[in-house]
């Protein structure tokens, strides 16, 4: 039998290949030269078999509008038509000769084996290669291999455990990039039209697009922006309370935090300082703990990697194109940071929702793999002698994916490969540690009745903060308190301060407001920041997001328009993303989700359009004319 075998990147295929193969197999050429087939024997099911094992990179397929030529004349096409023309899903140009490849193997082929990424998309591209093979191949059985790490015990069993292909999954992508390509043609091409007939300045502008994922993005950004814009410091004041006893000094919080008022402050300050005698009225001491991390998703790799690493999710997570021969149009691809440690089979599969590890799942091995390194060696010795435990469950399991993990140690990487590997790393030796554990005396006193408390913790056992610098859990002593005891302050005062302004988003502040507003997936958070950032809606200073002033524009002037379905809320891209996990499970199809959001977003539409004078009017008037 000879089967064909078709992984999402050319670095996958190489990796399987040399796994089944033992390292043996033959190299062909194809038509594009960054994709080889590699040839070699395999037993299935008992059956010895002939393989060929050959790649895509990435999407071979893209979804537009079928009669492209005429949609493309953005003047002769009124913009409606396009939420109901018709589409068709074609092999992009640059990827013909990969498509070429699939077709010519399979028709000698009796079974397709997709090795795709097992998310979303990689069943989505799975679904394209089975339908460009069953061009060339009709009768071709297919099949799909399931795996998270390029490990050759993961890689063996997948190939002696092959699945169907889900095609639910498939048809969630496909909703999904029908409604993108209508839902951003109809809005880029009304914001585009629309503004640069009224605004010579933005004649030379490139197009303005609109993105359902984009735009509610750059909304967080414009409205943090304008709450730190339109914040007024209020002035406010406190009692500050200091008790000196065996050699150090205890600083109390007044419980009631601060006052707006300055008068009635001024009125309790004075009555501490007529009866200044401070009374211990409670003493609270207790054993304290500091949980050890949960494993690892994607979105908390990704605000990490910001928030400790300084580097942004795009880095992390993106995969890139470079044409290196003009003439050719061909793409490279390659894979940056957590992308690329994947595929050189250094890390676990970088795309997932699951922060639990399945009850059966063998992490002492994984351990066991980073008792070599200098720095981190003997911290995971001690896990591997007795200190190990089971790691929390979080609350998200996606089925498809472990948590992110290193596979093995790695002392060759550099730079930012280094530093983001190092944090993995450190992550799930800390998830499979103790807790810190620590004691904590709470003491609160009296002045003439207004409260004052003072916290003091003493760590006990660091445990996994040993290993994981980025958890601050640190010693702050207090002196010992007894219950009754009548203390004179050391210092009693009324001090004064102003309110300050909300910060800026973080990209790490970005991504947490996208996860939770249901904007973008793991896998694709990082894309839309980015997109924002291309189209000039947004920059960065720093480490915080500044809008541009288009970007301004933008979101102000939808906030001005009397629309119920805002189009730059994300209540709409966030229903859509829940429908397209019912089209995954099952309880709604592709064309019910397509037509229900297609049918949202015309009525958007015709609302919006209906007052595109108040788009000229209302706000651009104030923005556009500076740029």
């Amino acid at each position: 039998m000879k089967v064909l075998c078709v992984a999402e990147k050319p670095s996958i295929s190489k990796g399987v290949s040399n796994l089944l193969s033992n390292e043996r197999c033959n190299v062909r050429n194809t038509g594009n030269q960054y994709i080889k087939n590699y040839c070699f024997e395999q037993t299935m099911g008992g059956q010895r078999c002939q393989v060929v094992m050959t790649a895509v990179m990435g999407h071979i397929k893209e979804t537009q509008f079928r009669d492209e030529v005429q949609f493309k004349n953005w003047t002769a096409t009124p913009i409606m038509h396009l939420f109901d023309a018709e589409t068709t899903k074609v092999v992009k140009n640059e990827h013909k000769e990969v498509a070429n490849n699939i077709r010519k193997e399979a028709r000698y082929a009796q079974m397709l084996v997709i090795w795709t990424d097992c998310d979303l998309e990689g069943e989505n591209i799975g679904a394209e290669v089975m339908e460009i093979a069953q061009s060339g191949n009709p009768r071709i059985q297919v099949k799909r291999a399931r795996f998270s790490v390029i490990q050759e015990r993961e890689i063996y069993q997948a190939w002696n455990n092959l699945v169907p292909l889900n095609m639910r999954l498939s048809a969630a992508v496909d909703a999904r990039s029908e409604l993108d390509l209508r839902v951003g043609a109809v809005f880029s091409r009304f914001q585009t039209l629309t503004l640069k007939a009224a605004f010579a300045s933005l004649r030379e502008q490139r197009v303005i697009s609109y993105g359902p994922c984009q735009v509610p993005t750059l909304a967080f950004i414009v409205e943090r922006y304008m709450k730190f814009q339109r914040f007024i410091p209020e002035d406010f004041w406190k009692i500050n309370l200091s008790i000196a006893k065996e050699g150090s000094v205890a600083k109390f919080e007044w419980t009631r935090d601060r006052l707006f008022d300055q008068h009635l402050t001024l009125v309790l300050y004075e009555l501490c300082m007529d009866n200044p005698m401070a009374t211990v009225v409670n003493v609270l001491s207790q054993p304290k703990s500091k949980w050890a991390p949960l494993p690892l998703t994607t979105v908390e790799m990704q605000k990490a990697a910001s928030r400790f690493l300084r580097i942004n999710s795009d880095r992390v997570m993106s995969v890139s194109s470079k044409l290196l021969h003009p003439k050719a149009k061909l793409a490279l691809i390659f894979s940056q940071l957590a992308e690329g440690l994947y595929q050189r089979g250094i890390l676990s599969y970088p795309r997932t929702e699951t922060d639990i590890f399945a009850d059966n799942f063998e992490l002492e091995p994984l351990v066991q793999a980073q008792t070599n390194d200098p720095t981190w060696g003997n911290y995971a010795r001690g896990l591997v002698a007795g200190k190990f435990v089971r790691p929390r469950k979080g609350r998200s399991d996606d089925k498809a994916h472990p948590p992110i993990h290193p596979v093995k140690g790695a002392a060759d990487l550099q730079g930012d490969e280094k530093r983001l590997y190092e944090f993995i790393t450190r992550r799930f030796l800390a998830c499979c540690s103790k807790a810190a554990t620590g004691h904590e005396t709470v003491v609160t006193v009296d002045v003439a009745n207004e409260r004052f408390t003072a916290k003091g913790l003493s760590i006990l056992e660091r445990n996994y903060l040993e290993v994981y610098p980025y958890d601050k859990w640190s010693d702050h002593t207090i002196p010992n308190f007894v219950q009754g005891e009548r203390i004179m302050p050391a210092e009693l005062k009324m001090t004064a301060g102003k309110t300050t302004a909300p910060d800026l988003l973080t990209e790490a502040d970005l991504i947490g407001l996208m996860e939770k507003s249901g904007i973008g997936t793991d896998a694709t958070i990082h894309q839309h920041i980015k997109t924002v950032q291309d189209r000039d809606y947004a920059n960065k200073e720093g480490q915080y997001f500044v809008p541009s002033i288009l970007g301004m524009a933008l979101i102000c002037t939808y906030e001005e328009l009397s629309v119920d379905l805002s189009l730059h809320k994300p209540y709409l891209r966030s229903l859509m993303e829940s429908n397209m996990k019912r089209i995954c499970d099952g309880t709604r199809t592709k064309d019910e989700v397509v037509e229900e959001t297609k049918e949202m977003y015309r009525e958007a539409y015709m609302k919006t359009n209906s007052q595109k004078q108040l788009l000229i009017q209302v706000r651009l008037l104030a923005f556009v004319d500076v740029i």
